[in-house]
């Protein structure tokens, strides 16, 4: 492994041999995270090449057991998110999508540092499970077209022990890394087509939308060689998705949206993303066919009982989708005021996006507990104005010592200057 380490950190490519050796050793335990973490540096300064990034996607697949999908009527279509604050869009497309006619098998993942992870929100409902077997996610997806899990010991468990390793080593934002980690997951659960939903921003791993453009590629052209239909959408985390940020916060806001009530911005990329799967997925047309069916099963409440059969059948309690007021809630809470009046030119995602973790809601360690109840509501986004002493955004915490580190981190989020601006699109470019 130190000789593997060493080619890599020299930028000579690997071979898959030697791939192959790199994750069944790890995966087995015979190869020690301290050395997995060195060559995960090598690679995310050195970089892979195509091939070298299509081997590291197969092996890792391959790591656990692959589930077919084959005797499950339709063509199953997966999303996936490159990771963002607020970002809360899974827990809205997969009941929306599988309402559509569209069967959703969902493996998601959990937080990685300022950005939360599918599986914390939903476990922020009291009872609720995302582990389960093989044999269990496809009774689940047959009988509601529709299950979320996780990734567990059979299930990719490769990248399940890379993510964590990646989240606590400086790693994560590595194309062919992030790469790799969406595909060995989106491969492994079956799906026949994948949304991909590229984060751009100082609150996302791509900075640049060149760099979204590139991992879009790369996404596409790993899909091509498995034989998988990938879209990409780049979309913008200049500032948090949605209003809310934290667990049991962020599940609230969902349950809105699937009832036509959720922020324009959050209810407008689940639209963009939406269409594309149902396109895809052969029960639209066209993304203007999409776009109004999906608004039909919102007004008629399609959507949201579907969200509610998603978490009753996961073994959830369906009463705080009803009553919201029951999901955790935290002991203290600390009002973020503006300093002066104007109008908002940044609501930095990233600084939200550590505040929030600070608060508990998120991971600064591969072990840290999140806190379900934790996190922040924010009253304004970019381009609205504010008065002096208007309360900008409220942070929720257990532990009153939290609220001091937060808000250093809000005084750099917000910035109020006194002239207006033009806002920067949400959509930013669509990859067919």
């Amino acid at each position: 492994m130190v000789e593997l380490i060493k080619k890599k950190r020299d930028g000579k490519e690997l071979t898959p041999e030697e791939i192959t050796e790199i994750i069944d050793g790890f995966v087995s335990g015979n190869i020690p995270d301290y050395q997995i973490s060195a060559f995960m540096m090598a690679v995310y300064f050195n970089g892979m090449t195509g091939a070298e990034t299509a081997c590291l996607t197969d092996r890792m697949m391959r790591s656990g057991d692959l589930i077919d999908l084959s005797e499950i009527p339709g063509i199953k279509v997966d999303k996936h998110s490159t990771g963002g604050v607020g970002d809360k869009t899974t827990l809205i497309l997969a009941p929306l999508v599988a309402a559509a006619g569209v069967p959703v098998a969902k493996m998601s993942g959990r937080g990685l540092g300022h950005t939360g992870g599918t599986l914390d929100k939903m476990e922020s409902i009291e009872g609720l499970s995302v582990d389960m077997t093989r044999e269990e996610f496809i009774k689940k997806i047959q009988k509601h077209n529709i299950a979320i899990c996780g990734q567990n010991q059979t299930l990719v468990p490769a990248d399940k022990q890379l993510y964590a390793l990646r989240d606590v080593t400086g790693t994560v934002d590595n194309i062919s890394l992030i790469a790799s980690s969406i595909m060995s997951k989106k491969l492994a659960c079956g799906a026949d087509a994948i949304v991909i939903d590229i984060k751009v921003g100082n609150g996302a791993y791509m900075k640049t939308i060149e760099q979204a453009e590139r991992l879009a590629e790369v996404l596409k052209d790993i899909g091509q060689q498995m034989g998988r239909e990938v879209r990409a959408v780049i979309s913008s985390m200049y500032e948090p998705l949605g209003m809310t940020v934290g667990n049991a916060l962020e599940v609230e806001e969902a349950i809105a949206t699937l009832q036509g009530k959720g922020p324009k911005d959050l209810t407008d990329l689940c639209m963009e993303l939406g269409s594309h799967m149902l396109v895809l997925g052969k029960v639209a047309s066209d993304k203007e066919v999409a776009i109004k069916k999906m608004k039909q099963l919102i007004d008629s409440g399609a959507a949201y009982n579907k969200f509610k059969e998603l978490v009753g059948m996961q073994g959830g309690d369906v009463s705080q989708i009803d009553h919201p007021g029951l999901l955790p809630q935290s002991e203290y809470q600390f009002e973020y005021k503006a300093s002066k009046s104007g109008y908002l030119h940044e609501v930095n995602a990233l600084k939200i996006g550590l505040a929030s973790v600070k608060l508990g809601a998120g991971r600064e360690t591969k072990d840290s507990i999140i806190d379900h109840g934790a996190g922040i509501r924010l009253y304004k986004k970019v381009g609205d104005h504010v008065e002096e002493g208007e309360t900008l955004a409220r942070l929720y915490s257990n532990d009153k010592g939290n609220f001091d580190t937060a808000v250093d981190f809000l005084k750099d989020a917000y910035v109020i200057n006194p002239n207006t601006l033009r806002k920067m699109p949400l959509i930013l470019k669509t990859i067919l």
